[in-house]
């Protein structure tokens, strides 16, 4: 057979083998068995051929995307350790220092800046007046003088965290290392235009005023008179800090009122003082009476520095002491009408009314301060009977030394009448006039002498019955007496007492009781 042959009858084998189908429809994978073949058996070589390119693709660019962040990381991370090394010698970016923006400055530059401030320096005082007066650095021979307080600043940072420094401000207040000359500031300072003024306004705390019918607080007063030892201290402090302006009224440069209208030592002065206009005060000198209210009282009143309601004394006792001048009677001459009918002055004697003038001073004021509204008498050391006519009343023991005759009167009447013996004149013992009160009445008693030389007692004598009224005179019984009356005073005195008859003083005895008014007269 011939090659041609041959070969025509292989491929006609061939294509018995390999189906041929229409142009337009796909190739089936069929297995033998007539099932799907797996895909990637059923891809092409041209197909295969383009995966591998997208993975070659694929990982190309994720190679890529690694160097760039790898290069963005490395530069942050050189940005920030050159940052970190930058702030090992320099001040954060947001840094102040007493007000001035430093951000990123080195120590050398802050000096510089503090330097020329001081070289330039002025101090502007602002005076309550609205004018303004100026202290210059170089007339106190203001200099810098470095301090280790820059370095602590830095040295404070941690250069490692300066990214905080972008979002929050590193606020700082330092002294600044500065000298001056004392001495020259004190002499700037007493030159000063406002404090040389010979009349300045003095400063006056709020208090309260009486308006005519109440207390009201009467508001302060802020004087211009400056208070050198304040004033030399804010402005060695505003130098310290090297501030060019002092506000003199804010930092209390001047003299300043202790309290204002607000204060509550003024308020409650306030109250106390209207509280005590409350009180009214009503005298009783029978059937006459005196009032003190809040005309008086308003008068009286004052408050002192710290605020306290206190009383003016003086004028207080004053009113005190003129009511005592018209209603005291004790040690005043009497004018007295005798048993006989006749009438004489009565001189000496501290029988009377008598007010006690420093306990009603007590008294009256603790009234007024509790507000109280009263009626009462005074506060007395001594008291009387009446304060109409004679003040003894119409019951009294009156004893007339020239005729030695004494008398008792008992509600107008005369009950008892007797002669007596009084005080032996020649030997120093007269009976003194004036009027007295009884003291007491003892049954029983033994009267005693002064103390002599020897030891002795000039006299012991026991009676029965003892009314002293003047010290140690008094009625008493004497029954050495042989006689009574006449002028046996004058040659058988006694040493000062009032000898009676013994029934006669035992009478007296029964009628007389402490405070009876007796009545001595010539």
């Amino acid at each position: 057979m011939s090659e041609e042959t041959k070969k025509t009858s292989e491929e006609q084998e061939a294509e018995k083998e390999i189906p041929v189908t229409d142009g337009d429809q796909e190739e089936e994978n069929l297995t033998p068995e007539g099932e799907d073949l797996p895909e990637e058996e059923n891809n092409t070589p041209g197909e295969e051929a383009a995966s591998e390119d997208k993975k070659e693709e694929k990982s190309k660019a994720g190679k890529k995307w690694m160097m760039i962040t790898a290069s963005v990381v490395g530069v942050l991370l050189a940005v920030y350790l050159g940052f970190a090394f930058y702030f090992n010698s320099h001040l954060y970016f947001s840094t102040m220092i007493n007000g001035n923006k430093f951000g990123g400055k080195d120590i050398a530059y802050v000096e510089k800046f503090i330097e020329k401030q001081i070289n330039d320096y002025e101090l502007t005082l602002k005076r309550s007046d609205g004018q303004t007066e100026k202290i210059s650095g170089k007339e106190i021979a203001l200099k810098y003088k470095p301090e280790k307080e820059l370095q602590k600043v830095l040295k404070s940072q941690n250069p490692f965290l300066w990214p905080k420094s972008l979002f929050k401000k590193d606020v700082r207040e330092i002294e600044i290392g500065i000298t001056y000359d004392k001495q020259k500031l004190s002499a700037e300072i007493s030159q000063l235009e406002c404090v040389k003024n010979a009349n300045p306004i003095k400063s006056v705390s709020a208090m309260p005023v009486f308006n005519g019918d109440e207390f009201t607080i009467q508001k302060e007063i802020f004087g211009n008179e400056v208070n050198v030892e304040n004033l030399t201290k804010v402005i060695e402090a505003h130098l310290d800090s090297l501030n060019e302006e002092l506000d003199m009224k804010k930092s209390k440069a001047y003299y300043e009122p202790k309290y204002v209208s607000e204060s509550k030592e003024v308020v409650s002065a306030k109250d106390a003082m209207n509280k005590c206009l409350d009180a009214e005060i009503t005298y009783n000198f029978n059937p006459f009476t005196e009032k003190v209210d809040r005309a008086n009282i308003s008068q009286w009143l004052s408050v002192n520095e710290n605020m306290q309601v206190s009383f003016k004394e003086k004028d207080v006792r004053a009113y005190i002491k003129k009511l005592a001048g018209k209603y005291d009677t004790s040690g005043k001459p009497r004018s007295f009408v005798t048993a006989t009918g006749k009438t004489v002055e009565v001189k000496n004697g501290i029988y009377g009314w008598k007010i006690n003038q420093d306990a009603e001073y007590k008294k009256l004021t603790e009234d007024i301060l509790a507000g109280k509204s009263v009626k009462r008498e005074p506060e007395y050391k001594r008291r009387a009977v009446s304060h109409q006519g004679n003040d003894f009343g119409n019951t009294y023991a009156e004893v007339d030394l020239t005729t030695q005759n004494m008398w008792f009167f008992q509600d107008g009447k005369k009950v008892l009448e007797s002669p007596i013996v009084t005080g032996k004149p020649s030997a120093g013992n007269a009976t003194p006039q004036g009027t007295y009160t009884v003291t007491y009445t003892q049954k029983g008693a033994v009267l005693k002498g002064k103390i002599l030389p020897n030891g002795k007692r000039e006299y012991e004598t026991p009676v029965d019955f003892w009314m002293p009224f003047n010290g140690g005179i008094g009625f008493h019984d004497a029954t050495w007496q042989s006689s009574f009356g006449g002028n046996r005073y004058l040659t058988h005195g006694s040493h000062g007492c009032i000898n009676m008859p013994y029934d006669k003083a035992q009478q007296l005895f029964g009628y007389l009781k402490a405070g009876t008014p007796v009545i001595c007269h010539y």
